[in-house]
């Protein structure tokens, strides 16, 4: 039974009435078109959806009545409207922090290195994407990128445009937008365009830009980076909410400014702010209800860092009144993975020192010690827990210790990289999806249930099948008889 009422503070409230072995709770419904993610069912968490059938009448965003569009994991709900809200319990023995079946995604920056044929490397990323929406990964994000040779796509969104027309399920993101490159009414205009074009298939990763080299081209500061993305990041959300703009900065100014084309997605698309080491990405995550985009999720500083950063977060939501949930966290990590870790290593011998040397000498991230020796290279990665170079049963203890390290996040991205040849690449891809997905998306219990239930009953169904020939083949030996 579920009832639907106003709190005393005016915002709509639902009273979940349950069975006797779950205890009543009480959810908030966020006034900002956000529904509230978790709940407390006598231990387990719970998820949101709604009924538009019992919707109230007031229009939302000038819709018909009672017409009410998801957003993202949990649906968009109106302040002023009164929704049925159903709270489903999560399935059995998930993990402590995740209340749903774990996505898997790609970060796609990409990493090409140079002297190769750059149009057949851009090629080969558009092929790896088909392959991965085929083998039913949910996301893949976008770099974007101006300098340095390896990361060679510079407009994430004309990507994903050409993305999305090969591909059918897989959703995408800019991964990420970096915002001082980018005058704020510009880049929401291409988002929105993008969101219609790909029929809401998108996602908005943003960030303050990551390679010096971009900013020192554009003249731009990289001490006022981060402010600049936050500066832009809230132009960019009051644009895409519909309002008129009026903001001057030391960088852009926006005189009445509006967009003429609202988002296909409603009320918009997913916005996700990067995380590596600083807390700038959770403080703006947090102000202005986005998700995060943990970045530097499995290196040794960005792992401790995890917790912390998922903190500031909630408490600079808690500070501006926003809504936070783990299911729209993403980590980011390096895997390979083969039958066998031996072959794994074998197959990390055609590119992992390269790439290595790009982190060293380009991003100037010391990644593993000074050698281009493969094995020690990967030894190195994998002890620091920073890569995966191993099987299926190593990625899932590394997502095991992500889970415990960062309290449960919802989506984890698989960094691309060239470290083996494609066919190798295709094949751990492959791997992942047969052998990880299953362990945490809960998608192989149920046939393994009925399986199992299958072999227990066997003496049971086999008698009654056999109790079944025997009574026909006596029924039809009888009916020849009397025909005789």
């Amino acid at each position: 039974m579920v009832d639907d009422a106003l709190g005393s503070d005016g915002r709509p409230h639902a009273l979940f009435d349950y069975p006797d072995d779950l205890q009543h709770t009480v959810a908030v419904v966020d006034p900002r078109f956000h529904a509230v993610a978790n709940f407390d069912l006598g231990g387990g968490l719970g998820r949101l959806s709604v009924d538009p059938d019992v919707a109230t009448g007031a229009r939302i965003a000038g819709r018909r009545p009672g017409l009410v569009e998801p957003h993202g994991p949990y649906p968009s709900v109106h302040s002023g409207c009164l929704h049925r809200v159903i709270v489903a319990p999560t399935a059995h023995g998930r993990k402590p922090g995740m209340d749903r079946p774990m996505r898997f995604g790609i970060f796609l920056a990409p990493f090409h290195p140079v002297g190769q044929n750059p149009t057949l490397a851009l090629e080969q990323d558009l092929d790896l994407l088909v392959d991965l929406d085929r083998l039913g990964f949910d996301e893949a994000w976008i770099g974007e990128h101006h300098s340095a040779g390896y990361e060679i796509i510079a407009s994430p969104e004309v990507f994903i445009a050409t993305a999305a027309e090969r591909t059918k399920h897989i959703r995408f993101g800019t991964g990420v937008s970096s915002l001082p490159y980018h005058q704020p009414l510009m880049l929401a205009d291409r988002m929105v365009l993008l969101d219609h074009l790909t029929r809401g298939r998108i996602m908005f990763g943003v960030g303050p830009g990551s390679l010096p080299s971009d900013a020192f081209m554009m003249g731009i500061d990289p001490a006022k980076q981060r402010d600049m993305m936050e500066e832009s990041l809230e132009a960019i959300l009051r644009l895409l909410a519909g309002e008129t703009v009026n903001m001057k900065t030391d960088w852009f100014t926006l005189a009445d400014a509006r967009l003429h084309l609202l988002p296909y997605t409603h009320p918009r698309f997913e916005v996700a702010v990067a995380a590596q080491i600083s807390p700038a990405g959770p403080r703006a995550a947090g102000r202005f209800g986005c998700s995060m985009l943990s970045l530097g999720a499995t290196n040794a500083t960005g792992f401790d860092l995890l917790g912390s950063h998922w903190k500031t977060l909630e408490d600079k939501a808690a500070e501006y009144g926003q809504m936070s949930s783990r299911a729209d966290w993403r980590l980011v990590g390096p895997i390979h993975v083969a039958e066998t870790k031996e072959q794994a290593y074998r197959e990390v011998e055609f590119g992992l020192p390269q790439w290595v040397d790009y982190f060293q000498r380009v991003a100037a991230l010391p990644l593993a010690p000074p050698t281009d020796d493969p094995t020690q290279l990967a030894d190195a990665m994998n002890a620091s827990g920073l890569a995966v170079i191993g099987t299926p049963d190593d990625v899932a203890a590394q997502l095991d210790r992500l889970v415990e390290q960062s309290g449960g996040f919802g989506t984890f991205l698989c960094m691309g990289h060239d470290w083996a040849d494609r066919a190798a690449t295709l094949r751990s891809y492959t791997l992942l999806a047969r052998e990880v997905f299953p362990r945490f998306q809960g998608s192989a219990r149920a046939p393994e249930a009925s399986r199992n239930w299958a072999v227990e009953n066997r003496p049971t169904f086999i008698g009654a099948a056999g109790d079944a020939i025997l009574a026909a083949m006596t029924k039809h030996s009888d009916e020849q008889a009397t025909k005789a």
